[in-house]
């Protein structure tokens, strides 16, 4: 099996070579550690026609700066994509369709979308909004599958108390098992309905290999310490137990100074170093410290 590269100089050499293609990577770590800056060298490693896609999942603006990191890394300026667009099978197949790079799933509110923060009309207001939006997902994805993306960066998710009560965790589950785990006809079904019986001389030539799209999520988590993240308990919830790899980030003391290191808790079906990796972020992204 091919891996992905993480885009990160240095680490695949440590990760067996890099990222398996059909799994999960979960980063880990608080806010401005450079979760954000990961994913798009990530996303942007790939050939320019199979860039990756953000799917971001802030509720409370483009807090994450993806557009401002894409165009100083990378010259790249990623393209909105209406949340909201309803799919046209026969526009699907037009030499003019075009789609966007980035996916703001749950722009448009300002703050967090959880039952904490909601009242119960809000969140009935926010269920309807996710409803309309869940065929617009669908169709994102599907498009960029379709043209030769295999790298998504989930950006966004945010802590709570109990994943059942976050919106970000309901539509993290429905992408993941719904499009990016399903056997790529089935999620042509999903998207065509009606209309995949008349389509489906189309459609099946397009369809990419089944368990060939990695997906990288970013979790903010409320430790800074690199040390708190490793002795937090790892069973904690369903995200870090469908991961296939995850990588924590945070800041740990090296003599009087604090520095960014992260550390690979979880690799299944590899190499998975037990080391703590100081890593730096520059002018050009990410990379594995020297020393």
């Amino acid at each position: 099996m091919t891996r992905l590269s993480t885009g990160i100089p240095g680490l695949d050499e440590k990760i067996g070579g890099g990222l398996l293609p059909g799994t999960m990577t979960v980063l880990v770590g608080s806010s401005g550690i450079g979760k954000t800056q990961f994913g798009l060298q990530f996303l942007a490693d790939a050939p320019k026609k199979e860039r990756g896609v953000i799917f971001d999942m802030t509720a409370r603006g483009d807090s994450q700066n993806h557009a401002d990191y894409a165009e100083r890394l990378f010259g790249w300026t990623p393209v909105a994509e209406d949340a909201e667009r309803r799919f046209n099978a026969d526009e699907f197949f037009t030499s003019g369709f075009t789609v966007g790079d980035y996916f703001g799933a749950l722009a448009g509110r300002g703050k967090r979308v959880t039952r904490r923060d909601l009242d119960f009309d809000d969140w009935r207001d926010w269920q309807g909004s996710l409803a309309r939006r869940l065929d617009a997902a669908v169709a994102f994805l599907f498009t960029h599958f379709t043209r030769g993306v295999r790298r998504v960066l989930i950006d966004g998710i945010e802590p709570v108390a109990h994943q059942g009560d976050s919106i970000q965790f309901e539509l993290l589950e429905y992408v993941y098992h719904q499009i990016l785990q399903k056997e790529p006809s089935w999620v042509a079904r999903d998207l065509f309905r009606q209309d995949f019986r008349r389509c489906e001389e189309k459609i099946l030539p397009i369809l990419w290999p089944a368990g060939s799209v990695a997906t990288l999520v970013s979790y903010t988590a409320p430790e800074t310490s690199l040390e708190a993240l490793i002795d937090k308990p790892f069973d904690e919830g369903d995200l870090l137990a469908q991961a296939n790899t995850i990588i924590y980030m945070g800041k740990i003391r090296d003599g009087v100074k604090f520095r960014r290191a992260l550390y690979v808790a979880k690799h299944r079906g590899s190499i998975c170093p037990d080391e703590i990796l100081f890593y730096d972020i520059t002018d050009s992204g990410i990379s594995l410290s020297a020393e």
